[in-house]
């Protein structure tokens, strides 16, 4: 077993699926991390092992939280990493890792990552993540799918496709090395609405939730995300209402997603960004705008 790892407990799974949730990464409108935090309270999880936070964190950009009470210093909460153990509510076994993106030893903590998946029998291994898009608020959120295995992609219908290149993360690289070594993986992206993305958005999870399930067939509880995306959705409705220009910028956006142009082939029409509000500047609008109306929450 690889030094970085701490096994805690050695339960017996069947089939798990490797849910990878960690944090740190690409992930607008905390869509992955709201996603992970559903399935992990409905599936009873426990932590089967932890990997070594001191030689993978940088601890001056993720600081220990100190907790104080009148001065006196009562707990610091350092990072983790964690593998955790749990089933869906029908019965499916699951691991989900969470915790911090490393910032060290990347290489060392996909092997170990993949050892353990390895050594519980997993059948496969699906990354969450979100990220800004030209898209609107509302359309059905679209999902996009990245995977190093031809044949996988091959397989799966009904996800947006990119071409290009980014710079990646750890989820990429347990990917490629799980599928070099025979073991499913992908990644699952929710398109977040740009001018929404520095704010939680519920519909974001919502979708990476029913991907997880269409891919995986791991079943999560929905039901305080689905009230949230509700509420939300009201709310930028009515903040979008009383701008014509936030209307005029969503009727853009929808156009360009019902042509089936949201992942930009090179004939698409040219939205104008120049007059689309920065992302930064209608979530700061809707934070004002949810300050002022404290009695519908």
């Amino acid at each position: 077993m690889s030094s970085l790892v701490q096994r805690e407990l050695n339960p017996e799974l069947t089939d798990p699926v490797l849910v990878v949730g960690l944090e740190g990464w690409i992930d607008s409108g905390l869509g992955a991390v709201n996603a992970v935090s559903a399935v992990r309270a409905g599936a009873d999880a426990e932590v089967v092992a932890t990997f070594d936070a001191d030689r993978l964190l940088d601890h001056r950009a993720r600081r220990p939280i100190m907790h104080l009470v009148n001065g006196l210093i009562t707990n610091l909460a350092w990072p983790s990493i964690e593998l955790l153990a749990g089933t869906d509510s029908h019965g499916h076994d699951l691991l989900l890792l969470v915790g911090a993106e490393p910032d060290f030893e990347w290489r060392a903590f996909s092997e170990a990552v993949l050892d353990l998946a390895l050594e519980f029998g997993c059948r496969m291994v699906v990354g969450l993540g979100a990220y800004p898009a030209p898209v609107p608020h509302t359309r059905d959120m679209l999902l996009s799918v990245t995977t190093s295995s031809a044949k996988l992609s091959d397989d799966l219908h009904g996800y947006v496709r990119g071409t290009l290149d980014v710079p990646g993360g750890i989820q990429t690289v347990i990917d490629v090395d799980a599928n070099r070594a025979g073991l499913p993986a992908l990644g699952l992206w929710a398109q977040v609405p740009h001018y929404v993305s520095t704010m939680p958005y519920p519909a974001a999870s919502l979708a990476l939730l029913d991907g997880l399930a269409d891919v995986a067939g791991i079943d999560a509880h929905r039901g305080q995300l689905a009230a949230d995306a509700a509420a939300t959705r009201i709310r930028i409705d009515e903040l979008v209402a009383e701008n014509p220009q936030h209307q005029a910028m969503v009727t853009q956006l929808e156009e360009f997603v019902d042509q089936g142009l949201a992942d930009g082939p090179v004939d698409a029409p040219t939205i104008d960004f120049e007059r689309i509000p920065s992302g930064d500047e209608l979530a700061a609008e809707l934070q004002e705008f949810l300050r002022q109306r404290p009695d519908e929450d």
